[in-house]
């Protein structure tokens, strides 16, 4: 269908999707003070706008609106069609509990309650 379009209807269709894609996508990720938002995730890694003119490597938090999803260490992979993406070496989910080295019973008392 998109041969019988014109450049100039193509190049809108195209404008119309990146903006629907950034309003609807709430992943970010956050380096120090700065924020940028993801416009793809894959198993390995996300995309970021290349327009952004920055160079991400190291140690990165990713958040999904105010919830912190992750903790990851990332490298630059490629360029492509105006994204770049970037790769984890290592992502660790960010957890509200600490991890406890013993098997919990489920029939355990929650509390102590004293007389």
């Amino acid at each position: 269908m998109e041969s019988y379009l014109s450049n100039e209807v193509r190049q809108g269709l195209d404008q119309a999707r990146k903006r629907a894609t950034k309003a609807s996508n709430r992943l970010c990720v956050h380096v120090g003070d700065d924020v940028f938002r993801i416009t793809k995730t894959f198993d390995n890694g996300f995309c970021i706008p290349a327009d952004l003119e920055t160079d991400l490597r190291g140690l990165v938090d990713v958040f999904d609106g105010p919830k912190h999803l992750f903790q990851c260490l990332i490298v630059c992979s490629e360029l492509n069609d105006g994204e770049v993406h970037y790769e984890y070496k290592r992502s660790t989910e960010v957890v509200d509990q600490a991890p406890v080295d013993f098997v919990r019973a489920e029939d355990a008392p929650i509390a102590l309650l004293e007389r």
